[in-house]
């Protein structure tokens, strides 16, 4: 649990209070202002929270998080003198950017539950009883037809035995055999007569999961029937609902050819009733499959296959059933529901998450992409492995994932508010890396600061182990089986705790047996091992890191890329990444570069010429004589970044602040000289 105390009860202060009140592993000690009448005194008041005029009274050992949202900085300079020496302190700044975050998340959740209230009012409003029950035959939905025409409330009946609801119903024989029933007649224990249709339903997996029944009053259906003799009345009064409804409706023939489509079909895909009446059912369709046909095909309905249609490229859910006249098919019926502004709602939400996670200055699991066997084991042992202090090794290929990994278990830890540190084993000289791992008395007076006093209570990473000098190993097994360190030419051992996180893309078994890695050092390392698979290993998931990476490169280049089409997702899983994430990382970068002004989807040419980039980096190339200007100049700027990367360890952000240049400017730059 983290004590937090909030300065400024202004409106930032207020939300934070709101937000903060809703967290189990949050703790609010007290909001402090001088105004009694500020929004969040007031709020504090009405549930019993602490406030004040004076945060010094709130400040003891016990507090672990202050925020400052009085925007005054004598009392930022005030809180940073004397505050408690474990609480972090929050400044103005960085508390109005996570309120200005959750206004805009507060405006999209209010939005969504706008939707789903609206498509509540819907099922209220239809003339037909609507009932669900779950796989333990409890009703988990009800609406107020259903209500009226069974005679019981809606929250009498919610959570409630389908049987003591409604004794007749047949709906746990169609969860039971998995097969619905259409138009049935039943009468109710009122004895009122309906006619109802049950149907099974499954989730992704295709797996039961309950049962839904949709009825209607038959004495209404009757007087219908008496009153609508007339064809044309009955066609026109078919053709006012459907042009009344907010979802798209397409019908076609028996033959797959379009005969009706409603305003609302126009409006989503873009396409006008003389575009599609009379031709064939896959006009409107941009990316998929035409699910009439295949309706038209094996006579069962289909329901939610996600699609894009017409000129604007929407995506939508679909939904078809077919027209059955005397068991023949006689066409098919498509529900579009259009989810485009949902789905942007999705990846604005990612995108702030993603920009709250840059603030924490770290990695979460949620960052670590994909579902498949091999990486779903990695994650469990890393999550077991950031419960304990236990030495973790992270083995796997370069560029598989293993410094988010390490960042991951530091951030679920309980070490995640301290220092995280990495060292590049390989980047640096023996000499140097020993020094600046466990640091150096120069004299008496003057002691250089190791990494592993700096990072105390902290985590150490340390990337590519095998590379470190047996020196270095022997050192490092001294620390794990004792926890102290003894600086180059001091005289006493100095006890420290740090939690040693390494990592490998070489075989450590090939390099003990060579003499070049520690027998002992290897078991002690080995006791938590964790393989991150490569990614040409679990293609499954490299859609989901590929969609991740976007959000991250959309922010770094400035667009706005949200989509993959399925030619380019083809691509990318055939592709064999040698190079893993750090490889699709360039060559979706490099594809962005080549995208089209304000192109929202990656297409599958964007890819091709961003992996024909990437193989022609290795090809052997003939450098023209090296006798203009300009061929000097172009090898020295090439010299020169590929130096800034070394420096900065591929981190082209980094790079782009050391050389001054902008990030897209490097980006390009990179692709000219072949530096991804």
């Amino acid at each position: 649990m983290q004590n937090v105390l909030i300065v400024g009860a202004g409106t930032g202060g207020s939300i934070i209070l709101e937000l903060l009140q809703n967290l189990d592993f949050m703790k609010v000690v007290a909001i402090i202002d001088t105004d009694e009448n500020a929004p969040g005194i007031i709020q504090a008041k009405e549930k019993g929270i602490a406030y004040g005029h004076d945060w010094r009274t709130f400040a003891d050992d016990h507090l672990h998080i202050i925020f400052d949202v009085t925007g005054d900085a004598l009392v930022f300079n005030e809180l940073l003198k004397e505050r408690p020496p474990q609480a972090v302190l929050i400044p103005g700044s960085i508390a109005n950017l996570i309120v200005q975050l959750l206004q805009e998340n507060h405006t999209y959740t209010k939005r969504i539950h706008a939707e789903v209230h609206k498509q509540r009012l819907i099922f209220d409003s239809i003339d037909e009883g609507m009932v669900g029950i779950d796989a333990n035959y409890e009703i988990d939905f009800f609406n107020k037809r259903a209500a009226e025409m069974i005679g019981i409330e809606i929250e009498d009946a919610i959570g409630k035995n389908i049987k003591d609801i409604i004794p007749t119903t047949r709906l746990p024989q169609v969860f039971k055999n998995g097969k619905p029933e259409v138009n049935q007649e039943h009468f109710l224990s009122n004895n009122l007569e309906i006619v109802t249709s049950r149907f099974p339903l499954f989730d992704a997996s295709h797996e039961i999961v309950g049962a839904f029944a949709v009825f209607k009053d038959m004495t209404e259906a009757i007087t219908l029937a008496t009153e609508i003799t007339d064809l044309e009345k009955v066609q026109t009064m078919l053709e006012a609902i459907i042009h009344s409804s907010d979802d798209a409706i397409s019908v076609v023939d028996e033959n797959g050819y379009g005969i009706l489509v409603n305003p609302a079909y126009t409006r989503i895909t873009g396409l006008t009733e003389q575009e599609i009446v009379g031709k064939p059912a896959n006009a409107d369709i941009s990316e998929g499959e035409s699910i009439h046909m295949k309706v038209l095909e094996t006579k069962n309905p289909v329901r939610g296959v996600n699609m894009r249609i017409g000129e604007n490229n929407n995506e939508v859910i679909v939904n078809v059933a077919p027209i059955l006249v005397d068991d023949e098919v006689k066409g098919s019926v498509g529900i579009i529901h259009d989810i485009t502004e949902m789905r942007s709602l999705m990846n604005e939400l990612d995108q702030a998450r993603a920009i709250i996670r840059e603030l924490e200055s770290t990695n979460t699991f949620e960052d670590i992409r994909g579902q498949s066997p091999m990486i779903s084991i990695a994650i469990e042992q890393a999550k077991l492995a950031a419960k304990s202090d236990f030495t973790v090794l992270l083995r796997g290929e370069v560029g598989s994932g293993k410094e988010s990994f390490a960042h991951a278990i530091h951030n679920e830890g309980k070490r995640k508010f301290n220092k995280f540190i990495r060292v590049n084993c390989t980047a640096i000289s023996s000499d140097l890396l020993e020094t600046k791992l466990f640091g150096k008395v120069t004299n008496r007076e003057n002691e250089q600061i190791g990494l592993f006093k700096e990072v105390n209570q902290g985590t150490l990473f340390l990337d590519e182990i095998a590379d470190l000098s047996l020196s270095i190993q022997r050192k490092l097994l001294h620390y794990l089986k004792t926890g102290e360190i003894k600086p180059l030419d001091g005289e006493r051992a100095i006890e420290v705790s740090v939690h040693v996180i390494t990592a490998t893309s070489r075989n450590l078994e090939k390099a003990m047996h060579e003499g070049k890695f520690l027998e002992e050092l290897y078991y002690v390392l080995n006791r938590i091992a964790i393989q991150v698979p490569s990614l040409r290993s679990r293609k499954e998931d490299i859609l989901a890191v590929a969609q991740h990476l976007l959000v991250k490169l959309n922010k770094e280049l400035g667009m706005n890329v949200d989509t993959v089409t399925m030619e380019a997702q083809t691509l990318l899983e055939q592709y064999e990444w040698h190079g893993n994430i750090r490889e699709l990382e360039n060559v979706l970068s490099r594809a962005m570069i080549y995208m089209g002004q304000g192109a929202t989807a990656l297409e599958a040419d964007d890819v091709k010429k961003s992996l024909f980039s990437s193989h022609q980096e290795n090809q052997a190339m003939d450098l023209p004589a090296k006798s203009t200007l300009t061929s000097m100049m172009d090898e020295y700027e090439r010299s020169i970044l590929e130096k800034a990367l070394m420096e900065n360890d591929g981190n082209k952000s980094e790079t782009a602040n050391r050389l001054g240049i902008s990030l897209r400017s490097l980006y390009y730059k990179l692709d000219k000289y072949r530096l991804f």
